[in-house]
């Protein structure tokens, strides 16, 4: 038996003005992070990937703007070492790169980058990476974060649905998200490395300085929590 949750992360956005220019309160898309974040660790912690990480997957709570992670139906338990899964996973926006170029022993890292292109969604108001087919998704990607090569990504160009792309230049992220403070800027951009072994896990991202205010109010509720037991035992 699940709670009712009365929407979704993609109808709450929508709902609330489509666009830059109806934006979700910084504090807001803070909160709503950290929690997406403590779910996917979660899942990550107990052994499972979620694969398929999108607004839509994510129910919401009107009142008290409780996010919970759904719809696990394409998660996969993992283990070390990481096994070979199919690529067709993850709704395309929010599909890793890794992915997209057919790689097939992927890890949770897959879903930190879902979890980049949503946070990037709640800060504009709008998806960042809005490909129709594959090839156009990656060169979505390139063109925001920079054609990758062996240098920043090694092996890339061993994988399977690797072409002589384009060269692009990354872009400033800071530009990119302007009214996003520098420290939600870092996390991004850590979320998007391309390289999966150097992406920063969902445990990690929740230690970051963009949450530092967050995790003081963890520390306060589990005193809170652990004073009720003491109390009520």
């Amino acid at each position: 038996m699940f709670e009712f949750l009365s929407t979704d992360l993609k109808k709450w956005m929508d709902r609330n003005g489509k666009g830059p220019a109806h934006p979700v309160p910084p504090a807001t898309t803070k909160n709503l992070m950290y929690q997406l974040l403590k779910g996917v660790a979660h899942c990550h912690r107990h052994g499972v990937m979620h694969r398929d990480l999108k607004p839509q997957n994510l129910l919401v709570d009107d009142v008290s703007l409780t996010l919970k992670v759904a719809d696990l139906g394409l998660g996969r338990a993992f283990s070390l070492p990481i096994k070979a899964y199919t690529h067709e996973v993850v709704t395309l926006w929010y599909r890793a790169p890794e992915v997209l170029l057919g790689g097939t022993h992927y890890s949770p890292a897959v879903d930190v980058w879902s979890v980049a292109c949503i946070f990037a969604e709640l800060v504009r108001k709008q998806a960042l990476l809005p490909g129709d087919s594959e090839l156009q998704q990656l060169l979505h990607i390139f063109k925001l974060l920079g054609t990758p090569d062996e240098s920043v990504w090694p092996g890339v160009t061993g994988l399977r649905d690797w072409h002589e792309f384009p060269r692009w230049a990354p872009q400033d992220l800071h530009t990119v998200f302007p009214s996003l403070e520098p420290a939600g800027v870092d996390l991004m951009a850590r979320m998007f490395e391309y390289d999966p072994a150097r992406r920063i896990s969902a445990a990690d991202a929740l230690e970051h300085e963009y949450f530092e205010n967050m995790a003081d109010r963890d520390a306060v509720d589990a005193l809170e929590s652990d004073a009720v037991r003491a109390r009520w035992g």
